[in-house]
């Protein structure tokens, strides 16, 4: 993107250079080159500002409200571990027309808020941890999450009336010395209606909204499900209603 403004730029400034040529300073040198002191059109800097602006990307943070499941705790203490890559998750959606970001997607911030809110929910006592390695941390297991994948549907694109969401996510459990307990994907799918929304920051907020909500049910409802999961439950006495 930077480097086609650039280029926009510098093929005006030529064409400037062709209408309005400086004679050369005595001596020769770089300054020979193109001297536009006094010359520029005065509604230069309102052109270059536009050409910058119109190749920006919109960046949408992605904000929801996610509540807290009715379930029964599990009577363990889980550590959670946020990567830096889940911390700063975005995601670029590419104009297909010009190859330049069109869309910048930061959904980091709101994917801890979603696991802060679901895991309390499930477990009788969760703590966040600064690494994955918790020998020393009380804590019974490990949790961290991860996105695999992420894709964005819009109107403009797939000539449906709705704005899309679908993320696979990596889900990863282990004891506190690091040893395997389960590794597990789940998928989430969200969708918001397109004649319900004036803007696309809303649409893509809704449809990221609802996708989230779509895995806060999945993996409260079947944590206990993953085979994984319960044989390690069962080792801990842990009581399966």
């Amino acid at each position: 993107m930077i480097r086609s403004v650039a280029s926009t730029v510098v093929d005006f400034l030529g064409a400037l250079r062709a209408v309005h040529p400086a004679p050369a300073p005595a001596g020769g040198g770089l300054a020979s080159g193109l001297n536009l002191r006094g010359r520029l059109p005065p509604l230069l800097p309102l052109l270059l500002t536009s050409l910058l602006a119109g190749c920006a990307a919109s960046t949408i943070v992605i904000d929801g409200d996610y509540p807290s499941p009715l379930v029964g705790k599990l009577p363990l203490t889980v550590g959670v571990y946020y990567s830096d890559e889940l911390r700063n998750f975005s995601y670029t959606e590419i104009n297909d027309n010009t190859g330049d970001d069109e869309y910048i997607v930061q959904g980091g911030a709101s994917q801890l808020e979603l696991f802060n809110t679901l895991l309390p929910a499930l477990f009788a006592k969760v703590v966040e941890l600064p690494s994955p390695e918790a020998a020393d941390a009380g804590v019974d297991a490990v949790f961290v999450p991860s996105i695999a994948e992420f894709q964005l549907g819009l109107p403009q694109k797939t000539k449906l009336k709705v704005y899309e969401i679908w993320m696979k996510y990596n889900m990863k459990l282990s004891n506190p010395n690091g040893e395997y307990i389960a590794d597990w994907v789940m998928t989430a799918y969200g969708k918001a209606p397109q004649e319900n929304l004036q803007t696309v920051d809303a649409g893509v907020q809704g449809a990221a909204v609802v996708a989230m909500r779509d895995l806060a049910a999945s993996f409260t409802l079947g944590f206990k499900d993953v085979p994984e999961v319960n044989e390690w439950l069962k080792a801990n006495n842990v009581a399966l209603e």
